[in-house]
């Protein structure tokens, strides 16, 4: 039997690749995207095969899987093996009959849900083992474990298709307007989820939305209020991390010292500690394992080059952009932050653009790029444009690829990019631009100290000497030309 995954390249549906290949399945994958994504290097290491052209990889022992973002009746792959009467399902299809198969763990929320899956994964994986798909392109099978982590999204129900034992829900905001009523909506469909859980409830007890749920499982909260059964208490945010103690229904289970900045990043770990707390683990031994963790793909990825930080995250709600500025501010309270956002779909620039921009407005300066668009018809959208955004900011303006240059200008700065889409396109570009500018800068500095030498100028050859001067000028020009193409 094999697997074929039409979709790979989305981040769920690699995750999920891997997964069944741990499993001992062969899986061969399809993409439309010809282009390179962050999601494939890990597919590639494991040989899995992906094909972006129409190919005979399908037989008669093959179960596809496809991404919700094709179409059954309308893409060309799809309608091939319908043909080839093959077992078909969607990706929240096959995870739901996954579910059944393990002692499955959901992590829920319309924001946090990528990092506390990939930080419980991590934590039950260094002590008592774990399988997991999380919702960055990374999934893991042990066949030795019964118990499964699951990323599962809210966005059109999808979610409702899981058997969990846990549901953990980090939050409940309004988004993915394009399919949601309301907020009403959203809460609705969080209380048909939670009350599947056939052991427990975790939920941010801070969020209001929480306590409108009516489930029959048992609820815990966490969170920071003196309400929750799980809180944190004497929290010190610092350069170097987060520093707290938990306290569970009023009893201390122990103290935590983590490399993670922000608020939103405690209450995350607060929802894995009660999971480990309710599954009777030592307190030291998730300590210890929160101690190392180094987030999840594309959540707050950071580079150095010289002076300048620039970082990679996911941030693509206005709540997320706003405490992904602040975990900025926390961690480099002596950095300029700068902001480079891309946003995902119209209808959610068009139901929050106010909220975009006062997150936005957090940052020294602000630059917003055109808006995705992969499921939508931009023609339903008149007038939303990244001007929708940006007329509303202080400091703000417009930023596409082939325009890195306008980044130039910053020094000692956080660059934030920030985006469920391919921005990080448009940073591998500045960061290429800001290793030759810190290389020509190097190369000027040294010539300028050689020819400023009178030691050197006396003995050394009048052509050599010559040359340095001609190197200067041109390296300088070089310079010149590259600041200044879009800092007139």
């Amino acid at each position: 039997m094999k697997y074929y995954l039409a979709g790979i390249k989305g981040a769920g549906m690699s995750a999920l690749a891997l997964f069944l290949n741990d499993l001992g399945y062969e899986v061969i994958g399809y993409d439309d995207a010809k282009d390179h994504r962050f999601t494939e290097d890990k597919l590639v290491a494991r040989n899995i095969k992906i094909y972006t052209e129409p190919n005979d990889a399908m037989d008669k022992n093959t179960i596809v899987v496809y991404s919700p973002a094709l179409k059954l009746n309308v893409h060309p792959e799809l309608i091939k093996a319908n043909q080839m009467g093959l077992e078909i399902y969607e990706y929240q299809e096959m995870l739901g009959k996954l579910t059944k198969k393990f002692e499955t763990i959901c992590i829920s929320g319309c924001h946090g849900k990528t990092t506390t899956t990939a930080m419980l994964s991590k934590v039950l994986e260094d002590t008592v083992g774990c399988s997991y798909i999380i919702g960055d392109g990374v999934g893991k099978a042990n066949k030795e474990s019964k118990k499964f982590v699951l990323e599962s999204c809210e966005y059109r129900r999808h979610f409702l298709a899981y058997e969990p034992e846990y549901v953990i829900i980090t939050n409940i905001d309004l988004d993915h307007t394009d399919y949601f009523k309301g907020i009403d909506d959203i809460i609705n469909a969080y209380n048909e989820f939670a009350n599947k859980a056939s052991k427990m409830v975790i939920a941010c007890g801070d969020d209001p939305y929480m306590h409108t749920l009516q489930v029959n499982p048992q609820i815990y909260y966490y969170g920071l209020e003196d309400d929750n059964d799980i809180q944190a208490k004497n929290v010190e945010y610092k350069n170097d991390g987060t520093e707290f103690d938990v306290f569970i229904e009023d009893e201390y289970y122990g103290h935590f010292d983590l490399p993670l900045y922000g608020k939103h990043m405690l209450l995350n770990a607060l929802a894995v500690i009660a999971v480990c707390h309710y599954e009777r683990m030592d307190s030291k031994e998730v300590a210890k394992s929160l101690k190392t963790f180094k987030g999840a793909e594309r959540r707050f990825k950071e580079k150095f080059i010289g002076d300048i930080v620039t970082v990679d995250d996911y941030a693509h709600h206005p709540t997320e952009v706003k405490v992904t500025i602040k975990a900025a501010r926390q961690k480099y309270p002596d950095k300029k932050i700068i902001a480079v956002f891309k946003a995902h779909t119209f209808s959610r620039v068009q139901e929050f653009a106010d909220d975009f921009a006062k997150a936005l407005n957090l940052a020294d300066k602000a630059y917003v790029m055109d808006i995705n668009y992969d499921r939508e018809d931009p023609n339903d959208y008149p007038g939303i444009t990244p001007y929708t955004i940006i007329d509303k900011l202080d400091n703000g303006e417009y930023i596409e690829q082939g325009m890195e240059e306008k980044l130039l200008e910053y020094d000692n700065a956080v660059i934030l990019f920030m985006s469920s889409k391919e921005i990080y396109l448009l940073q591998e570009r500045y960061e290429k631009l800001l290793k030759e500018k810190e290389s020509l800068e190097k190369s000027i500095e040294r010539r300028e100290k050689l020819l400023s030498n009178e030691n050197y100028i006396s003995k050394a050859p009048s052509s050599i000497v010559e040359k340095e001067r001609e190197d200067l000028k041109k390296e300088k020009k070089l310079l010149n030309s590259l600041l200044n193409k879009f800092t007139k």
